[in-house]
Order: structure tokens, then sequence, then C-alpha cells
């Protein structure tokens, strides 16, 4: 099998694995209350990349990796992240009437219904977590912690409040990156982070290289996301196309130009090799998500590999883990 099919195919199986696991962890419309229950499935089933249990699998496969931890925090992120979409997509933010690809949750039931949906979508990602596992107790307060902050005034939240205070204002790329990097980027390193965290064999130096990668890989999605809502239609996107525009948002397409935003993204995706030698291949998937994203738009397509891309990027922040990594000759620079 050629890598880019080997890719697709690991793909498909983490989220159908993903769909799996928010079907086992999520509670049963049959119980009450029936109807915010059967919400809240609405909102998380049967859609989606899920791109960051995808990460938190891909970043587990780098060490010997708890199962029950790394399948609690594949769902727990996931609820998060749908729950940070629903709120976002309500009258109050965005007022949006589609996400991935169906009628957003006010829309299909109510306001009232869609608040409590995200709010019980939040607890029961903490609940999740922080069920039994084989990890040690304080490495599993540091995924709670993790996530928690990733989600909170200094995370997720902090990021989307600073949007909601600039619309309609200037921005420069340090406020819109620093902006992006609690709203989008938070969520995208902490994938990744508690994916290693639920390997007792990898150390915090080898966390902390991880973490430094996936804030690469979370700017790069969001300029990406920026380009794809100039550029790509509603039905591509499984939400409204140019509602950022529209509603006059920061984003780099209105900070920098369509075409600036697009060679930005590029040179996130391209950055070239200080020096070349061997790269895990967990790590490969996580960039081949990255790529998959951009690649369903067409925006970021080149003659370099997935591969490359991967080993260009992660390797430009300063190497890789120690415990991974094959000796090979330097490549040029």
């Amino acid at each position: 099998m050629n890598p880019a099919n080997e890719l697709k195919a690991w793909q498909q199986k983490a989220q159908a694995q993903t769909e799996l696991l928010l079907e086992r962890f999520l509670p049963s419309e049959k119980q009450v209350p029936h109807t915010l229950h059967e919400a809240m499935r609405y909102v998380t089933l049967g859609g989606g990349k899920r791109l960051r249990p995808l990460l938190v699998l891909a970043a587990s496969e780098l060490g010997d990796a708890d199962q029950n931890a790394v399948e609690q925090a594949m769902a727990a992120i996931e609820m998060v992240h749908v729950y940070s979409l629903v709120h976002d997509d309500m009258p109050a933010m965005d007022n949006d009437s589609l996400r991935r690809g169906k009628p957003t949750c006010h829309v299909k039931y109510d306001e009232a219904t869609a608040l409590l949906v995200g709010d019980a979508l939040q607890t029961q990602a903490f609940d999740v977590l922080s069920r039994p596992t084989g990890l040690p107790a304080e490495r599993q307060i540091a995924m709670l912690s993790t996530l928690a902050k990733a989600s909170g005034s200094l995370g997720m939240a902090g990021g989307q409040a600073i949007d909601l205070a600039n619309v309609g204002k200037a921005m420069n790329q340090a406020q819109l990156e620093q902006m992006h990097s609690l709203k989008t980027g938070a969520l995208i390193r902490t994938a990744v982070v508690l994916g290693a965290l639920a390997c007792l064999d990898l150390d915090s130096d080898d966390v902390r290289t991880l973490d430094n990668y996936a804030a690469k890989l979370g700017l790069a999605f969001q300029v990406i996301d920026d380009v794809l809502d100039c550029e790509a239609d509603t039905a591509t996107l499984g939400k409204t196309a140019g509602k950022d525009s529209d509603n006059d948002k920061p984003t780099y397409v209105k900070l920098m130009g369509l075409q600036a935003a697009r060679a930005y993204a590029e040179t996130l995706r391209l950055v070239r090799l200080r020096y070349r030698h061997g790269v895990s291949s967990a790590l490969d998937l996580l960039d081949a998500e990255r790529s998959s994203y951009a690649a369903d738009s067409a925006l970021l397509a080149s003659s370099l590999t997935r591969l490359e891309n991967m080993a260009d990027l992660y390797k430009a922040l300063g190497g890789g883990l120690k415990r991974e990594t094959v000796s090979q000759p330097a490549a040029q620079q």
C-alpha cells in the first residue's frame, strides 16, 4: 500500500473508532431528559473530520499507551470541541444555521436546548476523562488539567472572547495569532499532549517537543480555515461559506488578502528541514490530518508528499523524539 492510501486507511479506521467511542460514552436518548440526550447525540455523532481525537490517537502511537486513557481522551476532546461549535453557532455568537452539513442545534431544537447541550457535553467530557485507567493518578490529573486549561479563559473560551471583541476592528498579525493560538490552537495542542500523556514511557521532554509541534499545526489549520471560508462553497465546508467575511470578523484573509493568506498557509506547511533524519510513522499521521483537511479543498495541493511535509514542519521545530528517531545522513539545508 502506498503512503497516501495507508494514511487514508488509518484515518478512516480512526474515525470509525471515534464514532464508536462517542456512541459508548454519550448518554442514551432513552434516559431522562430524553430531548437533551437526543440533542447531544445529534450534534456529536455522524459528522466531522474528528481531527482532535485522531491527533490524540496518533500521538499515543509514539509510546506504550494505556488504551483506556487514549480512548477516554479521544472522546472527551471531541465532546469539548462539539460543545464549542454548538455555542459558537448560536445567535449570540456566529448565528449560523448549518454545521457538518445539517441544521445547527439551536435551529433543529431551540436556543435553550443548544445552550444546555453545550453545557452537558463539556461536563460529560470531564466525567469521561476522569474514569479509571491504568495510569498513575498524577498523569491522569495532568490530562484533566491540560484539557481544562485549554478549554477555559486562557484557552478556547478566551480566544472566542477576543474574537467577539474584535468584530469590525483591525488586528495585526501578532494579535491575530495570539487570538487563534487560544481559540483554535489550544485544543489542537491539547489533543497531541493528551496522547503523549497517555504513554508512561514518554517523558516531559518528549511531551514538550510534541507540544511545540502542535502549536505550529494549530496555526496552520486556522490559516487554512480562513482561506476555506473565502474559497470553498457551503456544500464542501458543511457550514455556511463566507460567514467570517459577512460578520466582519478578524481573519488572515482580511489581514493579508487572499493570495497572501494562501502563501502563508503554504509556508507553514513547507518549512524546510534544518537537517533530515528519521521521523516516526505516528508523527507522519499527525501531519496527514492537516494535509487531508487542506486537500479537501485542493488549496494546498503540491508535488511534495505528506510525509515530506510532516518531516519539514516537525524537524524545523528542533528535531524528533529521541526514542523514535533513526540515524540517517544529514540532508541538505
